[in-house]
């Protein structure tokens, strides 16, 4: 039987590796131009990320509903959600090396403490909340589970929200160099 836009769903659903190839031969154009325009880095990033979108359609085929959406609409919306967090995640591994220039100056200074007034001016930078989550959870040692049920927020909240500190904090005390 042949593989046609009108039965792919079944195909897959019945584990047919073919109906893979279909779908990238049918929608690959657009899958491409979708993770294109979210992953910014070189060919093999897209290639992965295109990988993941062809397993989430295999793997997840059954939450798709034909009533809801045609075919390709669902495996737009999953190609541009994986491309986002695909983007997401390559940059957070990117955030993690951080340039720094050690020269034996650097290494035999002694490290510089701060007062508790010098911590509470910079602090002073970030939002009340910010400052809230970021003294409850690195001062007071709350841990960030039990500061989401104390708030009533998601725990990813609370993440973010040390994330985004954490960040403001890193610009105002290494200034990065243009």
């Amino acid at each position: 039987m042949s593989i046609s836009e009108d039965n792919v769903v079944k195909h897959i659903k019945k584990r047919n590796e073919s109906a893979l190839a279909f779908i990238v031969r049918t929608y690959g154009g657009l899958l491409a131009a979708i993770i294109k325009r979210h992953v910014q880095f070189n060919e093999q990033e897209y290639e992965e990320c295109l990988d993941d979108v062809l397993l989430a359609v295999w793997h997840h085929i059954d939450s798709f509903d034909e009533e809801r959406n045609t075919f390709k609409q669902w495996i737009a919306a999953i190609a541009k959600h994986r491309a986002i967090d695909y983007q997401r995640r390559m940059s957070r591994r990117r955030q993690h090396v951080v340039p720094a220039d050690i020269t034996d100056e650097l290494y035999y200074k002694q490290p510089v403490s701060m007062s508790s007034h010098d911590v509470e001016d910079v602090l002073e930078q970030l939002s009340d909340t910010e400052r809230a989550v970021f003294e409850k959870y690195y001062l007071e040692g709350v841990p960030s589970r039990e500061m989401a049920q104390q708030l009533n927020v998601k725990e990813s909240w609370i993440h973010n929200k040390l994330s985004r500190g954490r960040s403001k904090l890193r610009d105002i005390l290494i200034p990065r160099k243009v």
